[in-house]
């Protein structure tokens, strides 16, 4: 397995590559730290799935979503990928889309045992996660350096192939485009998360936008976003 393939050349949007490599007909789908379920709604309205349980860890969040009014296949709930409130053997696929990195170290390995208890035998577990590389993942670590976490998510995910309870179906490398209009939109979107409590200075956040700014042109700035999924099988014995 690999942490990164930074010769990957495809530039596409996520939900293409699920489109492409899940048996997404009449699944039941679990979708952990479903965040303000921009994933989940493509993947609701794609007319292929039974249901989703979309879980958020963030109570904030989770009450915003708990507002959706218009996924009728789809459940919101308030829960952690470590202690995830569902019976055993009930999903065909589990999704974490960039968020294993968020699950406390300590119960990383926990999360993905939680996801092999839940899954039908057989079932799938996509796991996404953003490589650390890129224009973007220079800004984003001046004031939230997510290296440790990454390298922590994907040490888990290997245990996990290496101990039996999942196998390797395979890795996708790929970019996913990210584009801000301003520096204002990235402010939003990006620092005054409701998950994280990011606090910066006000030499700090000058620096961040001064580097922000080496991208933005009359359009916006746009990013090109490296990411790796991990497609794993529980057995079926």
């Amino acid at each position: 397995m690999k942490i990164s393939n930074l010769a990957a050349e495809l530039l596409c949007d996520e939900y293409a590559v699920i489109a492409a490599e899940l048996p997404l007909e009449g699944a039941q789908v679990l979708e952990l730290g479903c965040g303000k379920a921009e994933k989940t709604r493509a993947i609701a309205q794609s007319g292929k799935i039974a249901s989703i349980l979309a879980l958020e860890v963030d109570t904030i969040q989770h009450t915003r979503n708990l507002q959706i009014q218009d996924l009728q296949n789809v459940e919101f709930r308030h829960g952690a990928a470590e202690a995830i409130p569902a019976g055993d053997c009930a999903f065909d696929i589990v999704m974490m889309f960039k968020s294993l990195h968020h699950v406390p170290l300590d119960k990383m390995d926990i999360a993905l045992s939680e996801i092999r208890r839940v899954l039908k035998p057989g079932g799938l577990a996509w796991i996404s996660e953003p490589v650390y590389a890129g224009e973007f993942n220079e800004i984003l670590r001046l004031f939230h350096d997510e290296k440790e976490v990454r390298e922590a998510a994907f040490s888990a995910v290997c245990c996990a192939v290496e101990d039996g309870r999942f196998q390797l179906v395979r890795q996708r490398f790929f970019s996913t485009p990210g584009h801000f209009d301003s520096f204002e939109q990235f402010e939003e979107r990006i620092i005054r998360v409701t998950h994280t409590d990011h606090q910066l200075s006000a030499g700090l956040l000058d620096r961040v936008r001064r580097k922000f700014a080496v991208h933005l042109t009359a359009e916006g700035a746009n990013f090109r976003n490296p990411l790796r999924v991990d497609i794993l099988r529980k057995a079926k014995a």
